[in-house]
């Protein structure tokens, strides 16, 4: 057996104890009061018709990203073509 193998039951002994000693140390605690309401103030839950409307502004935004890309596409294809057209009337 490898050494690695030999050592696994020592440290898994190991691994149990600090384990059952975090569990024992470790106990769960409760927030203030004044933490909570201040914390559901600052996270707000948007309305059904707010979600609706940024859902509406997202097909907008992606429908003008498209449009730019595709005007872009088309400025490098008319750019290439020009650059094509100059080089052979050069050779």
């Amino acid at each position: 057996m490898t050494k690695r193998k030999m050592e696994a039951p020592e440290s898994e002994d190991q691994l149990f104890t600090l384990e059952e000693y975090l569990a024992g140390a470790l106990k769960p605690i409760t927030p203030p009061n004044e933490l909570v309401q201040r914390l559901r103030e600052r996270i707000r839950f948007p309305q059904a018709d707010e979600i609706v409307s940024r859902l509406g502004n997202w097909r907008r935004l992606f429908l003008v990203y498209g449009s730019v890309m595709s005007g872009l596409l088309v400025v490098i294809t008319v750019a290439r073509a020009f650059f094509y057209f100059w080089g052979k009337r050069q050779m």
